[in-house]
């Protein structure tokens, strides 16, 4: 249900701490220090409701320097290194939708059910404090080990894959876009002897290992480009496939809205009814379909009058 209230108001305030005696779960992500100046901090609301779940959300977290900044999704993608990985190696790029602020409502989210379980057992409820900035750092982990313990900086290489080479985007005689990624020797052998039809290659020195084919990968891709120029991207999909090497198309948006895969589900809002794509958990005990979008403040009367003083 979705109400709208003013906190800065006594008698909002005052039905806002009712729903609060009865709730679970309370999450706030006002500016820094905007929650404890309304009476509404973590500390007070946890004395007065010890079983409350109380979820701080931020940009960049509770303490230290960063603390009372600004934070967008694009702002801490370049914070946290993530663009500086992402794009091509003539410029960084941002990733293509609001991935921290998924990031850290996910974050919330598992870090809540948690909690509740957790409850469960203890009878206590905690607080719980989530940032942009944590949460894509997390997901930085394994570039940040790679530059803290082996001293290397991930090279940006567009659709290609930064340590496994072959891994990336290439294109076809008809001008279309074949995804692939060679993962053990292997595999790399029959690519050799399967799709580009040289089992000569395996005995080329500089090919003998992912970390030396990583190193020689201007050699790797013209190979490919040799034989991919001269292939329409079925043909070179049934060589894949006959070899067992997993494949993709590299689509853009409107492939992915005709995407045989593509599960989608109704849903109504104010400007009528849009089909979005269904949520990406299948329950055997729950229907996919999703409830009509409510409008702010739809369910304020009825809030009120659940809640009410009197």
């Amino acid at each position: 249900m979705v109400y709208w209230a003013n906190i800065k108001d006594a008698d909002d305030a005052s039905l806002l701490h009712r729903i609060l005696a009865n709730a679970d779960v309370f999450i706030q992500n006002l500016a820094p220090g905007a929650a404890e100046r309304s009476g509404l901090g973590s500390n007070k609301l946890r004395e007065l409701y010890p079983r409350l779940i109380y979820c701080d959300i931020s940009g960049y977290g509770e303490h230290g320097d960063y603390r009372d900044m600004k934070a967008y999704d694009l702002l801490v993608q370049c914070e946290s290194g993530l663009a500086s990985i992402s794009g091509t190696p003539d410029a960084p790029g941002r990733v293509g939708f609001s991935i921290c602020d998924i990031n850290c409502g996910q974050q919330a989210y598992t870090s809540i059910l948690e909690a509740l379980i957790e409850r469960e057992h203890s009878g206590e409820g905690c607080t719980i404090q989530v940032s942009l900035f944590d949460g894509i750092a997390e997901w930085m982990a394994v570039p940040l080990l790679h530059y803290d313990y082996g001293g290397t900086v991930q090279s940006r290489v567009g659709i290609s894959h930064a340590m496994i080479c072959p891994y990336g985007a290439y294109t076809s005689r008809d001008g279309l876009s074949v995804v692939f990624g060679i993962q053990n020797e292997r595999e790399w052998q029959g690519f050799c002897t399967g799709v580009l039809g040289d089992a000569e290659l395996l005995k080329d020195e500089r090919l003998q290992s992912n970390q030396q084919r990583v190193a020689h990968r201007g050699l790797v891709d013209d190979l490919i480009y040799a034989v991919f120029s001269q292939l329409d991207q079925a043909a070179i999909i049934d060589r894949l496939k006959q070899v067992g090497i997993a494949f993709g198309r590299l689509n853009d948006v409107a492939g992915l809205s005709t995407h045989p895969q593509l599960r989608r589900t109704r849903v109504n809002t104010a400007s009528g009814e849009a089909q979005v794509a269904a949520m990406p958990a299948i329950r055997s005990n729950q229907s996919e379909s999703i409830q009509t979008v409510p409008k702010l403040g739809e369910h304020s009367s009825a809030i009120r009058e659940e809640f009410s003083a009197g």
